[in-house]
């Protein structure tokens, strides 16, 4: 039964890009680059900085703020204005920063306008709490968005400064649901943990993060914004922006975007080494099913896959245990290829629940994407979302060296260079293994990583498709 709802979600993801005009999206072309089709194209000369952790990106924030001169754009899926950028002796709260910008130059946000529906939060009058509380006695200009289909909402998370830097990731300048400023050390703190990672970016890619703001705002606020300029070279990275938005919901894009999608197929059909995912979900029956035919017929025997998930996600959970199960019965368990991972905040013996809300894709250290898009039918095909894509394969490289020696709590030059299935077999499955064996056996813990346990419930494949279909519509 879940098999059958699975096709009808499928089937209706290709009939609405048919009838579209995207049939790309889910059916590439075949061609020697990894690109998305359409505009924006891949922009050369992009500087790119992977920015892993609130306690790394959100003082890198705070810094390109206070050094703005001319604008302020965010989008986001909610802002608190008490939320702090950088804490200790001096802290600087967001809502505080801005009101002080808003002083000297233009300060404009675009936030999701929250859930019509207060089963779900933020709501419609908490976000306008937000809000009012945001702009109360200052110049700073908001408007509350509320252009998204039903269960669908507004999740990209940007900033432009003077269209000169722009920042764009999974990290929301808010602590609802979770407060977002964790260090990479993740020390068990007595409350939810956090892992997160965004990008800066300098040079010509920043040009199409801003013109997706100034569609934005014109549609929403009735504001029409000078035009960006592009910009210079400012690096040495070729960098494409994506992004998904819903047909219907802005008059300048009657038809929608669903790049984020296509990038990701190309990529995943494409991959001969090993695919490595870093985020929330795992439950689009189009991704899972290029990951299975990997897996059922992989490159080459030293082919992996590892994936990083939360160990309970907010919503969604059955669908992605569910098609964790259809992975791990593809692998079949015979020379595994397959590893689904979670994290854990940990100090000493003391373990704490870790959220990983990281949305980070990397194909055969030749292929980045680091953005706000989950792998799920809300971020491919409904939300309103944007992701940064590269083939700097050293930038692909250092980062996934960077995420792993974060993960396994490895010194970094003890990983550069090594073969990515060796510390797969040698790191990765002993470590997630062992400490899952640890915690099924009532022992503490010893480190962060652990794998994610019974992902083949015969359950889950009906829940997670069921789940499906309701939110799909």
């Amino acid at each position: 039964m879940g098999d059958a709802l699975e096709a009808v979600v499928r089937h209706h993801h290709r009939r609405r890009l048919r009838r579209l005009g995207h049939p790309e999206a889910l059916e590439p072309a075949p061609r020697a680059d990894l690109w998305a089709s359409g505009d924006p194209p891949p922009r050369p000369g992009t500087k790119l900085e992977v920015l892993v952790d609130g306690a790394t990106a959100l003082p890198r924030i705070a810094e390109a703020l206070r050094a703005a001169r001319s604008h302020v754009h965010l989008t986001g899926w909610h802002l608190a204005p008490h939320f702090e950028l950088i804490r200790g002796e001096q802290p600087t709260a967001i809502g505080p920063l801005l009101a002080e910008l808003a002083e000297r130059i233009d300060v404009r946000v675009l936030v999701w306008a929250g859930s019509p529906v207060p089963l779900f939060h933020p709501t419609r009058k908490e976000v306008g709490a937000a809000v009012h509380q945001l702009t109360k006695d200052t110049n700073i200009q908001a408007h509350q968005d509320p252009r998204e289909h039903p269960v669908h909402c507004h999740h990209e998370k940007t900033i432009i400064i003077d269209d000169e830097v722009a920042f764009v990731g999974g990290i929301d300048l808010t602590d609802d649901a979770g407060d977002r400023y964790d260090t990479s050390e993740h020390h068990a703190r007595r409350k939810l943990g956090w892992h997160d990672v965004a990008t800066r970016m300098e040079g010509p890619a920043v040009q199409d993060v801003a013109r997706h703001f100034t569609m934005r705002w014109r549609e929403v606020a009735g504001e029409e914004l000078q035009p960006p300029l592009p910009r210079p070279p400012a690096g040495t990275s070729t960098v494409q922006v994506v992004r998904t938005v819903a047909e219907d919901m802005y008059d300048a894009v009657p038809h929608g975007d669903f790049r984020i999608l296509e990038s990701y197929l190309r990529a995943l059909r494409s991959a001969e080494s090993y695919i490595y995912l870093e985020n929330q979900f795992l439950w689009s029956p189009e991704v899972v099913d290029v990951l299975r035919a990997k897996l059922e017929d992989p490159p080459s025997d030293d082919f992996r896959i590892v994936v990083l998930l939360p160990s309970k996600a907010n919503n969604g959970q059955d669908d992605t245990r569910g098609q964790l199960g259809v992975l791990a019965d593809a692998d079949g368990h015979r020379n595994p290829h397959f590893l689904a991972t979670t994290l854990r905040s940990r100090t000493g013996t003391r373990a704490d629940q870790l959220y990983v809300h990281a949305k980070v894709g990397i194909v055969d250290d030749r292929w980045l994407t680091v953005g706000s898009a989950n792998l799920n039918a809300h971020s491919l095909f409904n939300d309103t979302e944007m992701n940064v894509v590269t083939d700097d394969a050293a930038l692909a490289q250092a980062t996934r060296e960077r995420l792993w020696a974060e993960h396994l709590e490895q010194p970094l030059q003890e990983l550069q260079g090594r073969a990515p299935h060796e510390l797969v077999d040698e790191l990765w499955r002993p470590i997630a293994m062992e400490q899952l064996q640890r915690r099924e056996d009532g022992e503490p813990p010893t480190h962060r990583l652990v794998a994610l346990p019974g992902v083949s419930k015969r359950s889950r494949r009906l829940l997670g498709p069921l789940q499906g279909v309701i939110d799909d519509g």
